[in-house]
């Protein structure tokens, strides 16, 4: 029989495994983005909520603050190297603007971290007490990550548009916090169940309203063009004649 502690274990490497997924599923989005040059009406929120949201699991899984969580500090660390590389793409193509509110979002994400991490090692010396105070605060800002694409799926329902809510990321979304709240449940881990337990339920209403939508979005490509022909006679009697070329 499985002990719970092996069945942990593999849940966490299937998490892990759906949780890079999960941070490589913008690459589409990415990809378009520097081949226009431009970060068109995608928002940045889902990336900087990520970003903030891996940099306090990564401490959260620290042997200092956690131990035993080889996991959970392995995956957010390549999740802090993938989403710090889409910010910067992001930075480099947005509107001046966007640029600045970016900046100023991550400066803040900086010092909030510093105070953080001084705040827990230099105040609180147990690990239980240490990932009490992380775990809380890992549970607010996972809960953010998770509901920061209600801002995309705002916009979808207000166009009756999917184009710039992208199904993968909608559906490694919904696996993932199957999986972790999983992984949470077998050895009953409070911080991790609330957040994940959340974006279950985020990424199905994200699939439902993907799935909603999807017919009533415009293809690209299917627009009939009607290109003007002005004749020498139409001009002079003011009349337009129009064909439709095939």
């Amino acid at each position: 029989m499985v002990s719970a502690q092996v069945a942990r274990n593999i849940v966490g490497i299937i998490g892990n495994v759906i949780s890079f997924g999960l941070f490589l599923s913008p690459v589409p989005t990415f990809w378009r983005i520097y081949k226009a040059k431009d970060v068109e009406e995608f928002k940045p929120d889902p990336y900087l909520a990520t970003l903030m949201n891996c940099l306090l699991w990564f401490f959260y899984g620290l042997p200092i603050v956690h131990p035993n969580s080889t996991l959970v500090l392995t995956i957010n660390g390549i999740g802090l190297v993938i989403e710090g590389a889409y910010i910067i793409i992001f930075i480099i193509y947005a509107a001046k603007n966007t640029r600045w509110k970016m900046l100023g979002v991550l400066a803040l994400e900086a010092a909030f971290m510093a105070v953080v991490v001084a705040g827990v090692l230099l105040g609180a010396h147990t690990h239980e007490k240490r990932s009490m105070i992380v775990g809380i605060l890992c549970v607010i800002f996972g809960s953010i990550m998770y509901a920061s694409p209600l801002t995309i799926m705002g916009k979808v329902i207000r166009t009756k548009s999917v184009e710039y809510m992208p199904f993968f990321l909608s559906l490694v979304n919904f696996l993932n916090g199957c999986c972790w709240t999983g992984y949470a449940l077998i050895k009953f881990d409070i911080y991790i169940t609330i957040p994940n337990a959340l974006g279950t339920i985020f990424g199905l209403i994200q699939l439902i309203l993907y799935f909603y939508y999807y017919r009533l979005t415009p293809k690209k490509g299917k627009n009939v063009e009607l290109p003007t022909v002005l004749t020498k006679n139409a001009i002079t009697s003011g009349d337009v004649s129009v064909t439709i070329e095939k």
